[in-house]
């Protein structure tokens, strides 16, 4: 076999394992979001994923811990048994709700 043979099968080895690796990098978010779930009221302050309600932006804008339209994402399958100070139940919800008074 000549170089330029030898060249040519070494650089589509080198693109098929990269192009697999890429696939495999694409398919992972995808897979994490599958196993988890937003929780409402489980995160500290400045400390949720999203949805902070009126006057906030996103991520780490909530402005007190347990606050009822703040999530996080947890493992799905825990976000009721999770603890939460300001849920009815002491526990967070896969919905948005108005906190207790402590």
């Amino acid at each position: 076999m000549n170089r330029i043979a030898t060249s040519r099968y070494a650089s589509a080895a080198a693109l098929t394992l990269a192009l697999g690796a890429a696939m495999t990098l694409v398919s992972a978010p995808a897979a994490a979001a599958a196993e988890t779930e937003k929780c409402f009221g489980v995160a500290l302050k400045a400390k949720n994923d999203c949805a902070a309600g009126p006057g906030t932006t996103c991520a780490g804008t909530s402005k007190v811990d347990f606050q009822g339209n703040a999530w996080k994402m947890v493992p799905a399958g825990t976000c009721l048994k999770t603890t939460s100070a300001t849920s009815t139940t002491g526990f967070g919800q896969l919905a948005v709700f108005k906190e207790k008074k402590a």
